[in-house]
């Protein structure tokens, strides 16, 4: 028979350590020294301690994850260790005589973890060492997985793989998810995993996951969760299948409560299909607007190529013949030059008329010149002032600011009672800027009706804002900025 060497059995608890460990040994002065040569071998740092509270400093300033104590001072060691949260891995072996049970029931009663006969032999010493270091370290790795999980923002889970998915194990955080407790769902002891899943979505869930078991794939699905109180729940599961080596599987994975994510999802698609809706409007008015301008110019040239031109060929000939008749009586020659005259009057109504369906100027010339002429034309001084880059703007555009100032002027002339007014036209980073304004009674408003709802609604066609300022006895002044370069027109 061949017996281990001190050597032999210190390389053995060698493999074990793998790194900085420590033992605390408190008491136990009857040990010789040479007894615990075998774990300084091994790389293990021996601390002799003589009371319980040096053991507890010791432990908590050092690599120790071991503690070595004879047995009269295993019960107060072991309750000021099993007291420290940051002790809790530690291993305690107590030592007792040979002949004593009553003392080796004692620290078992105690809650000790291992007991050694004394006098013990170094193979022995190194054995109960080795494994309170892997206790030890097991309880730390146990420790670290359930900080872990009680922090993972989700429930984790190990289930079986069946019609039920049966929980071997399940975090507390399913009770925030779905209203149970993490028990009812062990083993399917009160509840099935399967009952809460919604029925409509219970189908979609068994295809996604046997799917990704087959293919040795992970698997992602989301669905929903029916809750204790009646309500629903968004989770997302990621899991993987392992095999538990019995022909079963398991599944492994964590279940996460994404409500909110697809709450704010789904308010996002549909502020999606409501933008899109609007563009559709915002573009609708715009071609809306646009053809009706388009129809506008088509009868004002179709008047002043027709009816306006003929008119006025008939008061000039109207006007030929009656001077060129000297037989005329004084009484039919003064009904005709009033024919004449109520026919020029007709003639700069229809001129009118022409004009403010689309002013000819604006079409052939651009707004700059159109503006001109109608602060010329203004019952009021206006004072006008244009800064304008480009030669010519979008059509939409300059409609709808000549029709602005148009009818902000018209406004000044009726109801303002105001001694001046002014336009300003501006076109910077991209674009125009109109402001017109007047020193008259203020008090102007936007109603159902009125001129200003028709100016706002035809610059809000073009992507424009109008704003006004209208206060009593200090005038009003209308403010607009209309894109020059964008989309809207």
């Amino acid at each position: 028979m061949v017996f281990a060497t001190d050597s032999q059995h210190a390389a053995a608890l060698a493999m074990v350590v793998g790194g900085e460990a420590g033992v605390v040994v408190l008491g136990l002065a009857r040990c010789a020294d040479e007894r615990w040569t075998v774990l300084s071998q091994s790389g293990v740092a021996v601390h002799r301690v003589h009371d319980v509270a040096d053991a507890v400093r010791t432990l908590r300033q050092t690599a120790a994850q071991v503690v070595i104590t004879e047995a009269d001072l295993a019960r107060p060691l072991i309750a000021a260790v099993r007291g420290r949260q940051d002790l809790a891995t530690v291993h305690v072996v107590v030592c007792t005589a040979l002949d004593a049970p009553r003392e080796l029931r004692e620290a078992l009663d105690a809650g000790a973890d291992d007991v050694m006969r004394v006098p013990f032999e170094p193979e022995v010493l190194a054995a109960r060492v080795a494994a309170g270091l892997r206790a030890a370290r097991l309880r730390e790795n146990e420790a670290l997985l359930r900080s872990l999980i009680a922090n993972i923002p989700g429930a984790v889970y190990r289930c079986a793989c069946d019609e039920h998915w049966t929980m071997q194990w399940l975090s507390d955080e399913i009770e925030a998810i779905s209203g149970y407790p993490a028990s009812d769902f062990i083993a399917s002891g009160v509840r099935t995993f399967t009952s809460v899943i919604h029925p409509d979505d219970r189908e979609q869930v068994e295809r996604s996951v046997l799917d990704a078991v087959e293919a040795g794939r992970p698997f992602t699905l989301e669905y929903r969760v029916l809750r204790r109180d009646g309500g629903e729940r968004w989770v997302l599961e990621r899991g993987q299948a392992q095999d538990a080596g019995d022909g079963r599987r398991w599944l492994d994975g964590a279940i996460f409560d994404i409500t909110t994510r697809h709450a704010a999802e789904q308010a996002l698609r549909e502020r999606d299909v409501v933008e899109a809706q609007l563009e559709e409007v915002r573009e609708s008015r715009a071609r809306i607007l646009e053809a009706a301008d388009r129809a506008r110019r088509e009868i004002e040239r179709n008047l002043h190529d027709g009816a306006q031109q003929r008119f006025v060929w008939l008061a000039l000939q109207l006007q030929i013949w009656i001077g060129a008749d000297r037989e005329l009586s004084a009484d039919s020659r003064a009904d005709l030059n009033r024919i004449l005259s109520e026919l020029r009057e007709g003639l700069a109504e229809l001129r009118d008329l022409a004009h403010g369906l689309h002013p000819a100027v604006l079409s052939d010339r651009g707004l700059a010149h159109a503006l001109t002429s109608l602060a010329r034309r203004a019952t009021v001084p206006v004072e006008l002032h244009t800064a304008l880059v480009s030669e010519r703007l979008p059509i939409p555009v300059e409609a709808a600011a000549y029709f602005m100032v148009c009818e902000a002027l018209t406004n000044v002339a009726k109801y303002a009672h105001a001694t001046h007014a002014w336009v300003n036209a501006d076109e910077r980073d991209g674009y125009l800027e109109l402001e017109v304004g007047d020193d008259g009674v203020g008090c102007a408003e936007l109603q159902t009706g009125s001129g200003l709802l028709g100016i706002r609604d035809r610059i809000a066609a073009v992507s424009g804002t109008l704003d006004i300022d209208s206060t009593p006895t200090a005038g009003t002044v209308l403010r607009a900025r209309l894109p020059v370069n964008g989309h809207g027109w």
